[in-house]
């Protein structure tokens, strides 16, 4: 058990709200050096982090599904891509104190808009330990302390990343006791999201019952998607060339990702020179197709699809296919059926990609790219905490600036509301400024 279980959960928030303070107040060049540390750290003991994610591996094969198994897995290349993600967070300029806007109220009275951190986030997520370290870049960057909960099935590869935490201590004195805490037990976790004063934001990452459970436990506002039911749709004026390695990048390079698809739309027009090309591309990559009747008309051996398909995230090999009339049912069946998360369209007339782009309601729609792109590190945001399917605050690939909130600055020189009341009242210039 992590020694901090042995503690009061709201002792324990109340030193992560404590800690968020300092953060808050942490230099650019201090939060550099941190994470600096931090990837060098990880660097050194790659080794020790690969055998403490073999015991993980050991403990649950074929104990838990494949697509959670998967994601499970370190390996050399991951731990390398989450140190490049690191220093590519550790460049980014620094996200706190950004003046958005600078407005004159009056002479002598200046309103200022000012990013800040967030405070105190709430992370779960299951599986998936590579999730543990670009949190905390993201936190450390963005200035906020970290409460996270990982899936019992990482126990060990959670440990060895937070362990660098420790050793982060000893090398950077500045940084707060409490920044980043590991919880270990569910009913932890449920007791968190009883404290809204302390925690200002929870992002769940993992399994849809996951994030629907989450979200109806807690006051507190919840950042995520619950579902990843993505879609590609093949235009009547789309390159058939490259139509079938784009439907295996999105679908197989790795199935279990949330970006990856799980309904292929086809344009009546070119179904029937297509249907081939994808029956015989989809065998080689070993995908399952369940087809509608009009499919099954043009590959009499797919399997049958229901309704409840098109609302499937598989997370495996399966498809559903279905043949629409126009690019205008395909954005229907899109926006009735999909999560928000990411969608595509493959197609060379510019007009039909516009409608497209700007019909299709999700968090990250794509002409002619594969939905794998729908990434943090691929976005160039470093790391990502997560993928939201939220409207509001933080949508898509959530990166620094989804753990920034703002507040208001006024500089004056002793005005007083009185004088601009009443029959005589002082005239505001609401003078837009330089933000700079």
């Amino acid at each position: 058990m992590n020694p901090s279980q042995k503690k009061d959960i709201e002792a324990i928030l109340y030193k992560s709200r404590e800690a968020s303070h300092e953060m808050a107040l942490l230099r650019d060049s201090q939060k550099r050096d941190s994470l600096d540390t931090l990837a060098n750290l990880i660097e050194q003991e790659i080794e020790h982090l690969l055998a403490e994610n073999q015991k993980d591996l050991n403990d649950y094969q074929n104990k838990i599904s494949e697509s959670l198994f998967q994601r499970l897995i370190l390996n050399p290349a991951k731990i390398q891509q989450i140190i490049q993600g690191i220093r590519d967070v550790r460049d980014q300029p620094d996200p706190v104190g950004r003046i958005l806007s600078r407005r004159e109220l009056d002479e002598g009275l200046i309103l200022e808009k000012q990013t800040v951190p967030i405070g105190v986030v709430g992370i779960i997520f299951e599986s998936r330990p590579d999730v543990l370290p670009q949190i905390l870049s993201l936190a450390l960057k963005s200035g906020n302390a970290v409460v996270l909960k990982g899936g019992h099935e990482a126990y060990h590869s959670n440990l060895g990343f937070m362990s660098m935490v420790k050793k982060l201590y000893e090398q950077c004195a500045w940084m707060p006791a409490g920044w980043a805490t590991l919880l270990d037990s569910r009913s932890d976790v449920h007791k968190m999201l009883n404290f809204p004063q302390y925690i200002d934001l929870v992002i769940p990452r993992g399994s849809k019952n996951l994030v629907r459970s989450i979200m109806d436990s807690t006051s507190i506002p919840v950042l995520g998607h619950a579902d990843g039911v993505c879609h590609l749709y093949i235009d009547a004026e789309a390159n058939l060339e490259n139509a079938s390695s784009l439907v295996v990048d999105c679908k197989a390079q790795y199935p279990a990702a949330c970006n990856a698809i799980e309904t292929l739309l086809i344009h009546q027009d070119v179904a029937e020179r297509f249907m081939p090309i994808l029956d015989s591309a989809t065998a080689d990559a070993n995908i399952h197709l369940r087809g509608c009747p009009e499919t099954q008309r043009f590959l009499p051996n797919t399997e049958a699809a229901t309704e409840k398909d098109w609302h499937t995230e598989y997370g495996d090999r399966t498809l559903s296919v279905r043949i629409v009339p126009n690019v205008s049912e395909a954005i229907i069946h899109i926006n009735r059926y999909g999560s928000h998360h990411t969608d595509a369209i493959l197609t060379l007339n510019v007009e039909t990609q516009e409608q497209f782009l700007n019909g299709v309601d999700s968090a990250s729609v794509f002409a002619n790219a594969s939905t794998r792109f729908a990434d943090g590190f691929r976005y160039g945001l470093g790391a990502e905490l997560g993928i939201s399917t939220n409207r509001t605050h933080a949508r898509g690939p959530v990166g620094v600036e989804g753990l920034l909130s703002y507040k208001f600055k006024i500089r004056g020189e002793g005005q007083i509301v009185a004088d601009y009341v009443g029959d005589d009242a002082r005239p505001f210039t609401h003078r837009e400024l330089d933000s700079e």
